[in-house]
């Protein structure tokens, strides 16, 4: 499992413990604006996590309802996920940008399917921008300055990938 996995998992556990369900929702619906963090399997880097002993587990039952596994964070576990985040502050990874692949293979395009596919590439990243504007400095991300800080921090990568794809359009398909 990678740092940013465990980092993700262990910084959503940092408010309270939350069963697996509860934690896959929070990826599903929260974070994914901010993270590409795979939500299909949780309980594996769960029980990974518990294992190094960052987490513990414990059995709850509310009502008639199934028994569930809730997680809640060690002191180790409070302690890696800290030194995770200073960790993240400096990674510099270059973010993997799908389009950079596809244009790797040009030369083996059918050069007009490719130019539409750019096009639609283009309004759905103008699609993300406008959202992206309706959100800073609006509703409850703006009463938190670290997430209307990270709005900001996507809308200009947005709109640098709406220009890089605006120049590939002109540069490479002529269009």
């Amino acid at each position: 499992m990678t740092d940013y996995k465990e980092l993700v998992i262990l910084g959503l556990l940092k408010d309270g413990p939350k069963h697996g369900y509860e934690i896959k929702k929070l990826l599903r619906n929260v974070l994914k604006i901010f993270t590409t963090v795979d939500t299909e399997s949780i309980y594996y880097p769960l029980k990974a996590l518990q294992k190094k002993g960052f987490l513990e587990k414990e059995i709850t039952r509310q009502g008639h309802r199934p028994q569930r596994n809730t997680y809640r964070l060690t002191d180790k576990g409070r302690e890696y996920f800290n030194s995770l985040v200073l960790k993240n502050f400096l990674s510099l990874t270059r973010p993997f940008v799908n389009i950079d692949l596809s244009l790797y293979f040009y030369p083996y395009l059918d050069r007009p399917a490719a130019a539409r596919k750019i096009k639609i590439r283009q309004r759905a990243l103008e699609r993300v921008k406008k959202w992206l504007v309706n959100n800073i400095d609006e509703g409850s991300y703006s009463i938190q300055p670290h997430l209307n800080a990270i709005f900001r921090h996507n809308l200009k990568l947005v709109e640098a990938e709406i220009d890089f794809t605006k120049g590939i359009l002109r540069e490479i398909f002529d269009d």
